[in-house]
């Protein structure tokens, strides 16, 4: 478990690392072109989940942030998990914790990373939703192998 809170802990300070030097740099709105109509940085916040969903609802965010992550817990306390999965899971409690940090100190979760993709506008997102989106793929892939080497 000492690893998973090591990697868990890393994964939170760069996330908030990044969002300090976005919110000391920029005013919110502000975008800066990193790659032309491919990237931008731009600062803003949602008070919402992903692409808004649930918006204004901060405290049921943020309860549902809590319980997942004692659930997380728990189950990597009880389940018998090799370090893999463990590995997998503390990114996700990283990347949960990173937001979590967000809705209790700023009522919003700020986000920055904007993408333009062949000429769609992706919502923006921040550093600990790609940890999040990752880290449920893999645990979906993680869990499939694990599926068919029982049936095999």
């Amino acid at each position: 478990m000492k690893k998973t809170a090591i990697i868990s802990i890393a994964v939170v300070v760069f996330d908030q690392i990044i969002k300090k030097i976005i919110t000391s740099k920029l005013i919110l709105g502000q975008s800066i072109i990193i790659i032309k109509n491919l990237l931008n940085i731009t600062y803003v916040t949602n008070t919402g989940a992903a692409f808004s969903i649930l918006s204004s609802n901060i405290y049921l965010l943020t309860a549902i942030s809590i319980i997942t992550l004692a659930a997380i817990i728990i189950y990597l306390i009880k389940a018998k998990t090799d370090d893999n999965e463990k590995i997998i899971y503390a990114f996700l409690c990283g990347g949960i914790s990173g937001n979590l940090i967000d809705r209790l100190f700023n009522k919003a979760v700020i986000d920055y990373i904007d993408v333009n993709l062949f000429g769609y506008p992706f919502p923006i997102f921040n550093f600990a939703d790609m940890v999040i989106v990752i880290s449920i793929l893999l645990i979906i892939i993680y869990k499939k192998d694990d599926k068919n080497e029982i049936q095999n």
